[in-house]
């Protein structure tokens, strides 16, 4: 491994640069797809490994080999500090941490001075050995602070990392071999094609990024489309709301009545009492408010799986689920129940009454349920009160 001693070698030069451009315009593009600081950081790690191995090409032609020695050593550990840079980054959209890299940056002279000495007194195996555990230790790095990319792409990712830096230890122990024995063992002889097997995991390694940022992708697009779901349960939720009592309006009671899935259970329709002398004595604010809390009380009453509807002006609709109609009809007492206690900003203890009737639903279509329903309110109406004026609804 003494530069002297060595002599250019076209075919891994040529396999090296070209595959160094090659994974660089994967990780830009990547980049530009996705807009991770991960990726540009890697496709500018890869640019100074260019720059890297042009120096260490021009080293071991040239005869004064020093100034060569500084420039490949600079590229090299730079190349380093960035892919540090970039696991720290992992995949936000802007980078931070700028501390960090100026940091590294500002050891990178002693990484570089230590790195000429090394090889200008130890001929280069001092700087191989340098340089194989940083390079090691920068891959490493990244296979631990990726530890939460869960997909395959990911997964095979971190292998990859994993196993150059297993490399580049085995590198770092042949050149421990060869200082202290002077020879290479048998186990070394595949270090002969390190280009070679370096080109095929960087390759796979690239391929694993993609497969990342596709992956990173359906993971964006699950996101959106669950938000969108949302959103639209949203709309149509709202859409279907009357907005002053909570409960679902009149177009959702049509659509409920004319749509499965078929209905099971109990209809109960109540209209409030006098509500239209309340208004015209205590004014359509307050009118509002009452019809409000009604909703509420409505609302908070039933079951989760049951339903409420506004069907119009004072006039609501319940459709208690597989409920027999003894225990709706309990229910309905005790929502009545309740309105005698019912209080008005305002206005103090304001006693509400309602009159209600319910059907059953059972095997037969809710329409014709909710006609009976709607005909024994107002049955039970006239027991109370008469014959009804004008309705309001």
């Amino acid at each position: 491994m003494d530069p002297a001693g060595m002599i250019p070698d076209w075919t891994g030069f040529l396999i090296q640069e070209i595959g160094t451009v090659l994974f660089g315009a994967v990780f830009l593009y990547l980049y530009g797809q996705s807009r991770a600081v991960y990726f540009g950081l890697w496709s500018a790690a890869w640019g100074l490994r260019l720059m890297a191995g042009l120096c260490g090409f021009a080293l071991l032609r040239a005869s004064a080999r020093a100034g060569w020695l500084a420039a490949y050593a600079t590229f090299e550990f730079a190349f380093v500090i960035v892919l540090v840079a970039a696991a720290r980054a992992g995949f936000a959209s802007s980078f931070k941490d700028w501390r960090t890299v100026l940091r590294l940056i500002a050891i990178l002279p002693i990484f570089v001075a230590l790195a000429f000495a090394l090889g200008w007194y130890s001929h280069a195996e001092g700087y191989e050995l340098t340089d194989a555990l940083a390079v090691a230790t920068a891959y490493i790095y990244n296979f631990f602070l990726l530890g939460h990319q869960a997909g395959r792409g990911g997964r095979a990712f971190r292998v990859v990392l994993l196993a150059l830096a297993v490399a580049y230890l085995a590198k770092a122990g042949l050149t421990i071999c060869l200082v202290h024995l002077g020879a290479a063992p048998s186990w070394a002889r595949h270090l002969l094609y390190e280009t070679h097997y370096e080109f095929i995991l960087n390759s796979v390694l690239a391929y694993c990024a993609m497969a990342m940022w596709g992956e990173t992708e359906m993971d964006r697009l699950r996101d959106l489309s669950g938000e969108i779901d949302h959103l639209r349960r949203e709309s149509q939720q709202n859409f279907a709301l009357d907005h002053l009592t909570g409960l679902l309006n009149q177009a959702a009671l049509a659509r409920r009545v004319d749509e499965p899935p078929p209905f099971e259970g109990v209809v109960a329709v109540c209209d409030m009492d006098n509500f239209k002398d309340i208004n015209d004595r205590y004014g359509h604010l307050t009118g509002d408010e009452i019809l409000r809390n009604i909703g509420h009380l409505l609302h908070a009453s039933i079951r989760h799986e049951d339903e409420a509807f506004r069907w119009g002006g004072d006039e609501f609709v319940l459709l208690f689920h597989n409920q027999q109609l003894a225990v709706a009809n309990k229910r309905m007492t005790a929502i009545e129940a309740r309105l005698h206690d019912f209080r008005v900003r305002g206005v103090g203890v304001l006693p509400i009454s309602f009159s209600w009737g319910t059907a059953d639903a059972h095997g037969r279509a809710l329409r014709d349920a909710l006609d009976e329903a709607d005909h024994n309110m107002y049955a039970f109406k006239r027991q109370r009160f008469g014959p009804p004026g004008v309705g309001s609804r």
